[in-house]
């Protein structure tokens, strides 16, 4: 094997990894104590650069989405990435670092000796996840994964941020998997958890031992007149952001009804490929329960800087159009050209096809702190309310999806795991990341670091002084460092030292 230096050992920190050149590519070194250890540079969910993260607690954190890996060995620890880092053979010498050219072969799991046939139904972030926790944890039991879209098992998140922005074709998004199992296309009609069997609309029934239902929501349209029009869309598949890009292909003006997340992504997106965007939203601010107003407002402000036009205080009274949509009336008697429309405003739980289990009066399915629902039944994901540091809670984010997913992959595997990690999700506007750290309900103040209408600032959600949420912008290495910490109570004088620091 070719060996090749490129480093020395007294220029490595060991709080951050450094990328060097090695012979056939870059790499990133990690040192701990006089030992170095080499892994592939780029983050294997988007590319982020890993050298631009930070290391704590024996893990490498992921810059852009907070996926961690061990430092010992590469293992991935917590998604959004869902396979380890490539690791390479290191030697140092009389402080000398050098690198080999050939990966070395990961350790496959012990094979289960499995009879029992698990079934995971959805495959999208967190039906994905599952299926990646149960081969890496080497289940070699049969094993169903079911959906109802043809291609599945993509980055659902690309779709607001961009290809409605024409930045991606839909055929582009990203896969979540590079070796994507073979699944069951079909879509399920009813699943009795008493007889645990799944039935799909087109005959086929199937029996589980143990299954996980990972459906996700159900985009929730208007029901207004014109709401059946042409041209007027939700946006949760990659089929729904095919037909915005088509349509806003030859589109002069568009019309977002709601101020969500995935609204807002929305406005930015058509925005920045040219289109005339208006915002309809029943807030003054948007964002402002999940974020706080003056957050609120600086978002807002960074969607008018940049041309989007808001309507707030009101909603869609109806749209009109023949055929196609061309206005929408709002209930405030105003009137606002649209050659498409999408609607933002919210999803509703998909659960209905589930018999016999208990469910939230939102219909999303009530589990105990391990993820289940019922005998040999687990969720994960937008469909599940579950158990979060005592209290019941729902959180609608792509990376806790799949956190919930691994964690109950593993149990249905026999574990006894419980939901302890730190929800993170991102939203990304005209160029701008915003992360967001925990989950706030209960803050009562709030200390901003930095500048939050320049968009370059770090934000503590408190109750009294402990830190209940982080929001930021810009600020990628103290959210890494906080990603970790905040795992366990955190007070805002520690947080503070924290972001200083980086």
């Amino acid at each position: 094997m070719n060996m090749r230096i490129v480093a020395r050992l007294i220029n490595l920190p060991e709080n951050r990894g450094v990328r060097v050149t090695a012979a056939k590519h870059p790499v990133l070194l990690v040192r701990v104590g006089d030992r170095v250890r080499a892994f592939q540079a780029d983050c294997p969910h988007a590319g982020a650069p890993l050298e631009e993260g930070v290391i704590c607690n024996g893990r490498i954190i992921c810059p852009w989405h907070k996926a961690a890996f061990a430092v010992d060995s590469g293992a991935v620890i917590e998604p959004p990435a869902l396979v380890g880092l490539t690791q390479y053979p290191v030697q140092v010498h009389d402080g000398v670092v050098s690198v080999g050219d050939e990966p070395i072969a990961a350790e496959a799991a012990p094979a289960r000796d499995e009879h029992r046939c698990l079934a995971v139904i959805g495959a999208g972030a967190a039906g994905t996840a599952a299926v990646a926790t149960l081969h890496q944890q080497g289940f070699s039991g049969r094993l169903l994964w079911i959906d109802r879209e043809q291609a599945p098992a993509y980055d659902r998140t690309a779709l607001s941020k961009f290809v409605i922005a024409g930045q991606m074709t839909p055929e582009d998004t990203p896969p979540l998997l590079d070796k994507q199992p073979i699944g069951i296309h079909g879509e399920v009609q009813r699943l009795d958890a008493r007889a645990k069997r799944i039935e799909l609309a087109d005959g086929r029934h199937f029996d589980y031992d143990a299954a996980l239902v990972a459906t996700g929501g159900e985009a929730q349209p208007l029901d207004i007149p014109g709401a059946i029009l042409s041209h007027v869309f939700v946006l949760r598949s990659r089929e729904d952001a095919a037909r915005i890009d088509e349509a806003a292909q030859s589109a002069a003006c568009a019309v977002i009804v709601g101020d969500s997340f995935i609204g807002l992504e929305a406005a930015s997106a058509l925005r920045q490929r040219g289109l005339v965007v208006q915002v309809v939203s029943r807030h003054d601010i948007p964002l402002a329960a999940q974020l706080g107003k003056r957050i609120g407002a600086a978002i807002r402000q960074l969607h008018e800087d940049n041309g989007v036009i808001f309507h707030c205080n009101t909603e869609p009274e109806r749209f009109d159009g023949h055929g196609a949509v061309s206005t929408v009336l709002l209930k405030n008697g105003k009137r606002l050209a649209a050659d498409l429309v999408v609607m933002g405003v919210g999803v509703t739980p998909a659960t209905g096809f589930i018999q016999d289990v208990d469910k939230a009066e939102d219909q999303s399915l009530n589990a105990d702190s391990h993820l289940q629902v019922a005998p040999g039944l687990w969720a994960a994901g937008d469909n599940v309310t579950f158990a979060w540091r005592q209290q019941p809670t729902r959180i609608e984010h792509w990376r806790v999806a799949q956190q919930l997913a691994v964690l109950a992959a593993r149990n249905m595997l026999g574990d006894t795991q419980v939901y302890a990690d730190v929800p993170f999700f991102w939203t990304y506007h005209f160029d701008k990341t915003f992360e967001v750290l925990g989950h706030p309900l209960h803050w009562n103040r709030l200390h901003v670091e930095g500048d939050v209408s320049r968009h370059d600032f770090i934000a503590l959600l408190c109750r009294d002084d402990q830190v209940e949420a982080v929001i930021a912008c810009e600020h990628q290495q103290a959210m890494a460092r906080l990603s970790q910490r905040m795992q366990h109570p955190l007070g805002k004088a520690e947080a503070l030292a924290i972001i200083r620091a980086d």
